[in-house]
């Protein structure tokens, strides 16, 4: 049952009209904003782009998340997991440094740079690692050194009180907090860094915390995902993929779709296509008017992962070493638009954002819902 404004504020003891609402006293399901971009012949894109691009739909956002995935931005440490972490304490610094020292080797750690900004504040201590699993300790473990580096992020996000794990990929980074994005975008001077492709998204939580660790992206290992909407089959999807070890602690919906589409690339061997046939897939009505081998191929992939249908409204930006993807809900209660110049392709809540960094584009157009539209590298093979 909806709460009137008025009630509400007359309990506190206040006047209506100053009175600012707090988060969980009101709702806009049309809120948060995805935008990303890659250069598909490689070239290198300072962060300031996607700035400008996400400013646009300020209105989007209310203050409580930003955050920019950037990808090929640490040419000079590409061959090591550059790890991102939140401290809100210096015991757990001290905590995860030990935890590093008996798992990998620290090759380079500083804190990451910021800019004093007023309107970000509260910010927890930042800092960056850049590692490489100890031999001797990968061997004795008897994983893939994928997995070994998945599950010692996962181990630091559930045991360390007070660490927050947010970014482990290689050469690429995550770079996130509580604030409008844009200015979370020059509190960490993304314009000094270049990359390839980037993802960004301005939040508007809904059901969840606005907190650093929970903004968005949400990254494990090379994977970020930055999504607007809710989903409604959370609680399904977090129980099925607790079974293999994943534990969402971030205290938001969107972090079990990045443990998701792990699962299914990297344990299962599915591609991205066949990802949005498992967590966008079709009505069964839909796939049995379908030709073969399309019938048989999505029928087999809702029977193998039922439990990881996403439901609810949703649009999705999902970026990846030597891609992007953008993926709708399978009734499209989310915007989205894609659109190409050149090498460089785009999607977006919005057009204005695109247009606001490429006036002039060769081609926009509107996905249909479950349709997944990848862009990658051109030396990948890839041409959207």
């Amino acid at each position: 049952m909806a709460v009137s404004f008025h009630k509400t504020a007359r309990r506190f003891g206040v006047s209506p009209k100053k009175r600012v609402m707090r988060e969980g006293e009101f709702r806009d399901p049309s809120g948060c904003a995805v935008v990303g971009v890659i250069d598909r012949s490689g070239n290198k894109m300072t962060g300031e782009g996607m700035i400008q691009a996400i400013e646009v739909m300020h209105d989007r956002s209310n203050g409580l998340g930003g955050g920019f995935a950037g990808y090929g931005i640490y040419p000079h440490y590409k061959d090591f997991y550059a790890f991102h972490l939140f401290f809100d304490t210096q015991k757990a610094q001290e905590e995860t440094e030990a935890f590093f020292k008996r798992h990998f080797e620290i090759v380079y750690a500083s804190e990451i740079q910021t800019r004093k900004m007023p309107a970000i504040r509260n910010e927890p201590v930042i800092f960056r690692y850049f590692l490489a699993p100890l031999p001797q300790k990968l061997a004795n473990s008897h994983l893939s050194e994928r997995e070994y580096v998945a599950r010692c992020v996962i181990r630091i996000n559930s045991e360390i009180g007070g660490a927050y794990v947010f970014s482990c990929g290689k050469n690429m980074g995550i770079f996130k907090g509580v604030g409008y994005p844009e200015d979370i975008g020059r509190f960490y001077r993304l314009e000094e860094y270049e990359g390839y492709a980037w993802t960004c998204h301005g939040r508007y939580p809904t059901n969840t915390p606005g907190w650093w660790g929970g903004a968005h992206p949400f990254g494990l290992l090379d994977l970020s995902v930055v999504h607007n909407g809710e989903i409604s089959s959370y609680d399904a999807n977090r129980r099925y993929m607790e079974m293999f070890g994943y534990k969402c602690t971030l205290q938001t919906d969107t972090e079990v779709i990045t443990y998701i589409i792990d699962y299914l690339v990297r344990r299962q061997g599915l591609t991205l296509e066949e990802v949005s046939h498992v967590i966008a897939a079709s009505f069964w009505s839909t796939i049995e008017r379908k030709e073969e081998p399309a019938r048989s191929r999505e029928t087999l992939l809702r029977r193998m992962f039922p439990s990881l249908l996403i439901t609810g409204p949703f649009s999705i930006i999902v970026g990846f070493e030597g891609g992007i993807m953008g993926l709708c809900d399978r009734l499209k209660l989310r915007s989205m638009i894609c659109a190409e110049k050149g090498d460089k392709a785009y999607i977006s809540s919005e057009e204005s954002a695109v247009r606001r960094i490429e006036p002039s584009l060769d081609k926009i157009y509107s996905p249909a819902g479950g349709e997944a539209v990848i862009y990658e590298l051109y030396q990948q093979g890839g041409r959207a």
